[in-house]
């Protein structure tokens, strides 16, 4: 029993700085100790979350060390802010896996997250598509709307989306700017750097820069069908916006721009692709797939 209350007061040490940037402002103390309160049960399944975080070795896109930078959409997805060191995540993540019928031990793993990022690409409607065997038509000029340089992070005129998207965009960096201070301060947050690109130079650049893995760049991407948005959620120091490296794809999912999005952009009609914290496409209710 004193090895449990020592194992548990040390999951809410860890949890008080690894939770915080999901945490309200009104008392983020009491959110942190309902994540551990009547959760006894748990206390297991959130020592071992705490063991992996970061050094859990797995290829969910390839070789990766722990999985904290899937924390924030986990947390969306279970419906928790609690830290993912403690028994209420742990209580969480069981209950989501209890409903696609897996072990629903609360322990983050590899099967676990196979069903995470099946349910988040079945979201995806360009991924749907492409299942199917069709690729989505490239829009008209016509259909395309441009965005102010300022939107652009490198201040390149001449970026387009299609109008929906835009209008929606514009609407969801408005209210991220006027709730997080942190965003408001950086100009550069949730600017874009990539937006419509025609599919015949996308193919040129698919195959002069020999990436066409499906990660990197495909034979068929979002963005040709002008709904998909780079958009700058920050970086590592040293390393690109756009960088897949793990380390910056970390920093990325630990910073104010990112949380945010997994937050509030659903309600502006936009998701993610998980692998990417700066692809954001949009489903709403005018976005059109079609072949």
């Amino acid at each position: 029993m004193q090895e449990l209350a020592t194992r548990l007061l040390l999951t809410i040490a860890a949890s008080l700085a690894l939770a915080a940037p999901a945490l309200a402002q009104d008392d983020p103390i009491g959110r942190v100790l309902d994540c551990h309160a009547g959760q006894e049960a748990w206390l297991e399944a959130a020592a071992h979350n705490a063991r992996t975080l970061e050094t859990l070795e797995w290829e969910p896109f390839g070789r990766e060390t722990g999985w904290e930078t899937y924390v924030p959409m986990t947390q969306q997805e279970i419906g928790t802010t609690c830290a993912p060191t403690t028994p209420g995540f742990a209580a969480a993540l069981a209950a989501f896996q209890a409903r696609y019928e897996l072990e629903a031990d609360g322990v983050f793993g590899p099967a676990t997250f196979q069903v995470f990022k099946g349910v988040w690409q079945e979201r995806r409607p360009f991924v749907m598509a492409r299942v199917r065997g069709e690729c989505p038509r490239a829009p008209e000029r016509r259909e395309l709307a441009e965005f102010d340089y300022m939107e652009e992070t490198a201040r390149r005129p001449g970026r387009m989306v299609q109008a929906e998207a835009l209008a929606a965009f514009r609407r969801m960096v408005a209210d991220a700017r006027a709730q997080v201070p942190e965003i408001a301060a950086d100009p550069l947050l949730l600017t874009v750097y990539s937006t419509y690109r025609h599919p015949d130079i996308d193919g040129v650049r698919c195959e002069d820069d020999r990436n066409c893995d499906g990660l990197r760049r495909a034979t068929c991407s979002a963005h040709r069908t002008g709904w998909a948005l780079d958009i700058n959620v920050g970086q590592a120091p040293g390393y690109g916006v756009d960088s897949t490296h793990p380390y910056n794809r970390l920093v990325q999912s630990r910073g104010p721009a990112y949380r945010w999005l997994v937050a509030n952009a659903h309600r502006y009609g936009f998701v993610n692709y998980i692998y990417e914290p700066w692809h954001w496409e949009y489903v709403g209710p005018g976005a059109s797939y079609a072949p």
